[in-house]
């Protein structure tokens, strides 16, 4: 089991870990931490500078809940892993049209074959596609997790418009991103945005506001699905406490006993 899958799932949350060159760590409400160098607020938002060249990410302040100091080790970052060759789809001259339940199975069944929480899946199509199965960027990225003809190739992916190829194609290529980033989740969000080589030119985020934008984006609806969850849970838990717990019987009201008068002699 991968570590993403393995705590990612258990805990319900992923862990932001950035490289060791961070001296703080920014603490989210909702568990995420995020290693900066520095930081400052604009506006309604605090601005994390992730050091040197590696750009910023946006994260708005009420999310935070504290600052720490950094105290983990130093890692050395991963090599690149050795791809498996691609599985090739079935082609589908026509894409299949699938309800909106169908296609949370689909993407429940692949996310959970490449080990990653659907939550993480889903914030990554919503800000892909907005869940547009024929959805084409202006750079001619296709289809529900927006795979660009090249890439779609090399994963094998025949048909970018099929819904079931797309999402397997996609969540196998952000797989690959997360290993060969050593499971650094920013870094592969801004991959698969920007690309590896813009990642490896900026040694981390690149400075380009598109990428910032969408690596927040995502952080922060996935933010909303993990609390969302911990609140349902949470009232699920006390509702079953509630059921558990026989109702306590009400506690009887004693009368005063009034003192007997002595009759009065007629006047």
């Amino acid at each position: 089991m991968s570590p993403l899958k393995k705590y990612g799932v258990a805990l319900g949350l992923l862990l932001f870990a950035f490289p060791a060159v961070g001296t703080d760590l920014a603490i989210l409400h909702n568990g995420f931490s995020i290693r900066h160098e520095r930081r400052e607020t604009v506006g309604s938002m605090t601005r994390l500078y992730l050091g040197g060249d590696k750009g910023y990410v946006d994260i708005a302040t009420d999310q935070i809940e504290r600052f720490d100091q950094d105290l983990s080790p130093a890692l050395v970052p991963a090599s690149a892993p050795t791809v498996a060759p691609a599985i090739t789809l079935a082609r589908s001259a026509k894409p299949q049209n699938l309800k909106p339940q169908e296609l949370n199975e689909v993407i429940n069944s692949i996310s959970d074959h490449h080990h990653l929480d659907p939550d993480f899946i889903n914030s990554v199509i919503h800000a892909e596609s907005g869940f547009n199965t024929r959805a084409v960027s202006p750079k001619g990225a296709q289809g529900l997790m927006q795979l660009m003809p090249g890439t779609a190739s090399k994963l094998g992916v025949s048909n970018a418009f099929d819904p079931r190829a797309n999402v397997e194609g996609g969540t196998r290529y952000l797989s690959e991103l997360l290993q060969r980033y050593n499971f650094d989740v920013i870094k592969a969000l801004a991959a698969y945005n920007a690309g590896p080589q813009r990642v490896q030119q900026y040694g981390g985020v690149p400075p380009y506001y598109e990428t910032r934008a969408y690596v927040a984006r995502i952080v922060r609806d996935y933010n909303r699905k993990k609390i969302a969850e911990r609140k349902a849970a949470a009232a699920t838990a006390t509702a079953n406490r509630n059921k558990q717990s026989p109702p306590r019987p009400a506690a009887g009201v004693k009368q005063a006993a009034l003192p007997r008068l002595a009759p009065q002699a007629s006047r």
